[in-house]
């Protein structure tokens, strides 16, 4: 029987770190491919005991429909969270989405025609270069150095490609680990502002700072309406859960709601309860702070074994937080090439291919210090140095 797919297909790409995943399930690999958190870290035992409470004080209505926007308290807790961010929202001006992703997901939905432009960085996250490509737009690479996008480019490209927004990571971005200046935060809100540019703010990984001093958002400096901010839980609490949110103007927000409706009807009622529960009963600022302790040593041990290892030519990104960093290789390298000998040697990385809506970027590799152990980094990085000395020759 022959199928006939939806033309959209025919510009997505499948997602490396989804087929890599199928390899990091065995135990002898040493994984620096997924975007994971580390188990180790979950909140099993307040977990546990926040849904315990939840199925027992309010059982039926945890395992009930609920509404679209979101279980109110737990939108009430978001609210009073965006404030300590500097972000000013009400509980109605939040959409409790399932996870992050979803959030992206409507956006495109409600927002993107076929051939539509949009602005992201370049390199920019994975999964949001396959949402939008399934809602078949076209993309606008907008220039970048150390310190993220560069704010001045923008006039030009949205006069050349009317797109219909910007979407970028400001906080310790995916795949690089670059973060946004403070300067050039206010430089690109005012730009954007200017020439009706509306902005789609992700930051999943703002939380996990262990150095430096936190940068105000973009959204706390909107005053125009011109942002989209979105959130999640992943990586402070536990992904399992599938908790994000967005906030955005009400000329948005009700069709977001729309989209939703149409999609999932809402998010897990019985999970929203759970993280409420959790919330209130729970230190999470304390939960998050080991996790930034964890996070920061970890980086400290790639960060040093790449030093001690690599070969000439490689570099790579100092990140001030966040999951990830980003190695440059010299010209020649095709780092898509070199991951089935990775594998061979039992250690794995995303190739950069996958981070470029064209494709390009053969030569770069993310790798994530989230999810291994010290003394499991120092042997990683060992292997994948001599990888990639063998690479050069």
């Amino acid at each position: 029987m022959s199928i006939r797919f939806a033309k959209r297909m025919d510009a997505m790409r499948p997602s490396s770190i989804r087929e890599i995943l199928k390899v990091t399930s065995r135990p002898d690999i040493i994984s620096f491919a997924g975007g994971l958190p580390a188990p180790e870290l979950f909140p099993v035992n307040e977990i546990r005991a926040a849904c315990d409470r939840v199925i027992a004080e309010s059982g039926p209505e945890a395992l009930q429909y609920a509404t679209t926007e979101g279980f109110p308290p737990l939108r009430a807790l978001l609210a009073a969270e965006m404030a300590k961010r500097g972000i000013a929202a009400e509980a109605d001006d939040i959409l409790v989405t399932t996870g992050s992703q979803q959030g992206l997901d409507l956006i495109a939905k409600v927002l993107l025609d076929p051939g539509d432009c949009v602005l992201t960085e370049n390199p920019t996250y994975l999964a949001a270069i396959q949402i939008f490509q399934s809602y078949e737009a076209a993309f606008a690479p907008v220039p970048t150095d150390d310190e993220g996008i560069i704010p001045e480019a923008l006039p030009e490209l949205v006069a050349r490609h009317s797109p219909k927004f910007l979407y970028l990571i400001p906080n310790f971005q995916n795949p690089t680990g670059r973060t946004l200046s403070a300067s050039r935060r206010k430089s690109l809100y005012e730009i954007a502002a200017r020439i009706g540019l509306l902005v789609v703010e992700d930051d999943p990984y703002g939380k996990l700072r262990y150095t430096g001093t936190d940068i105000p958002s973009i959204k706390s400096l909107d005053a125009e309406g011109r942002n989209i901010y979105l959130s999640t839980i992943s990586k402070t609490v536990a992904p399992g859960l599938r908790i994000g949110w967005v906030v955005a103007p009400k000329s948005v927000m009700g069709k977001l709601v729309t989209g939703k409706q149409a999609s999932d009807l809402h998010s897990s009622s019985l999970d929203q309860r759970v993280l409420h529960r959790y919330f209130c009963d729970y230190d999470n600022a304390a939960h998050v702070e080991k996790i930034r302790r964890a996070y920061g040593e970890r980086y400290g041990v790639m960060d040093a074994a790449l030093k001690e290892c690599m070969p000439d030519g490689f570099s790579w990104t100092h990140p001030e937080g966040g999951m990830f960093l980003w190695v440059s290789g010299p010209a020649g390298v095709d780092t898509l090439a070199m991951l089935d000998r990775a594998i061979e040697r039992k250690v794995v990385f995303v190739p950069g291919r996958d981070f470029f809506p064209d494709g390009s970027g053969m030569s770069f590799m993310r790798l994530n210090f989230s999810n291994s152990s010290p003394d499991r980094i120092r042997e990683g990085i060992a292997r994948l140095a001599e990888l990639c000395g063998e690479g050069k020759r």
